[in-house]
């Protein structure tokens, strides 16, 4: 993929990060706001409420959406600093795939969560 690519796909993850992020935060930390409009729960943080989040598919896909979005953002931040090092072409080959596999690891351990807490 050119260069250009991954910086639009990575603008689009901040973007997706930062609609998720709002909406999190929105029904987790701004519960009154949130239940003025008949919306969220009203005890958002009991343990309850987390079970019967867990529960139900559009948060187990905005979990794994909000992972994905966050991890490519990231991963290809951390990537862009890497090689900023003034590395050669060959190290920034070996980075690129360490932070792939890191990114991709990270990944399927926190699909694997969101989908554990649904199925429970």
């Amino acid at each position: 993929m050119g260069e250009v690519r991954l910086w639009i796909m990575h603008l689009l993850a901040g973007i997706v990060v930062l609609v998720f992020l709002a909406i999190h935060m929105g029904i987790m930390h701004m519960e009154s706001i949130v239940l003025a409009f008949g919306m969220g729960y009203e005890h958002a943080r009991s343990w309850e409420s987390v079970v019967t989040r867990n529960k139900q598919v559009f948060y187990m896909v905005t979990y794994i959406v909000l992972l994905g979005a966050a991890l490519y953002h990231g991963c290809y931040g951390l990537r862009n600093i890497l090689f900023e090092l003034n590395t050669g072409k060959s190290a920034q080959r070996v980075m690129s795939v360490l932070v792939l596999l890191a990114g991709v690891a990270l990944f399927a351990y926190g699909t694997y969560a969101a989908i554990a807490a649904y199925s429970a």
